[in-house]
């Protein structure tokens, strides 16, 4: 693990994964209460059977990093994917290509990234991404509140430490709050012009099938759905063979 400093001020932890420097860099973007840590060892998995080198990192009020130093507003997941993204991406892969692969938020942050035409970016692959806000995503973190009330999150701590109280209550806050209901990305999707492979779960609690649809409808790369079935929120944590086996097929097909 390393860090780096960013022009902000932050500390960005991360850690870079062994593979042919030839092929495409993988860079995991974690979800909305995740971190480097809690891919566990999907990236390591994905890039041996890819022979690609990979980056996983925490972003800034996660893990290992630097905790949160504002409120969140409704551009949130635009800092992350137009600031602090574009940044580690410079200090850490040096201008080779690369393939972003984000669960939940950071599917969101790849979508947004993905719009500003990056030369270096070669396609997407997101898992349960989020383009608007559903009924169904704020009754799923209703009940992840009530759970968190509960005790049920405990384990968060182990990743996230200090920061995970602070953390948990940005992410529900945010969310749940009424100035969000108008949060929608849909706009940019047009803009996306690389290939993407866009995955849900059949059961995931916090999204329905339409935010595949308007992201696969709407981007202007070929995009490709699949519906993970027997699946929540987190494809590659529930169906870790089947999901390393498709996008090990699918990186191997852009190569």
């Amino acid at each position: 693990m390393s860090t780096l400093h960013l022009k902000s001020g932050q500390e960005i932890y991360y850690r870079l994964i062994s593979g042919d420097e030839n092929n495409l860099y993988l860079v995991f973007l974690h979800e909305g209460l995740g971190c480097t840590a809690m891919w566990k060892d999907f990236p390591d998995q994905l890039c041996r059977m890819t022979n690609c080198p990979g980056l996983v990192y925490d972003r800034s009020g996660y893990g290992k990093s630097s905790p949160l130093q504002h409120s969140r507003t409704i551009h949130y997941l635009h800092d992350y994917a137009l600031g602090e993204l574009p940044e580690v991406l410079e200090k850490t892969l040096l201008g080779k290509a690369f393939v972003l692969i984000g669960h939940s938020d950071g599917g969101s942050i790849s979508l947004i990234f993905g719009a500003e035409k990056s030369p270096h970016l070669k396609a997407i692959i997101t898992e349960a991404a989020h383009v608007f806000v559903e009924p169904e995503t704020l009754r799923g973190i209703e009940s992840a509140v009530e759970a968190y009330e509960e005790g049920h999150f405990r384990g968060l701590f182990k990743y996230h430490g200090e920061k995970t109280g602070g953390l948990f209550q940005a992410w529900a806050t945010t969310w749940l709050s009424e100035w969000f209901k108008s949060w929608n990305i849909e706009y940019l999707l047009p803009s996306i012009e690389c290939p993407l492979l866009i995955l849900q779960g059949s059961g995931d609690q916090y999204g329905t099938e339409r935010q595949v649809e308007s992201i696969v409808a709407k981007s202007s790369g070929i995009a490709v759905p699949v519906f993970v079935e027997n699946c929540g929120h987190a494809p590659h944590q529930e169906q870790s063979e089947r999901v390393l086996q498709i996008l090990a097929d699918y990186i191997g097909q852009l190569r």
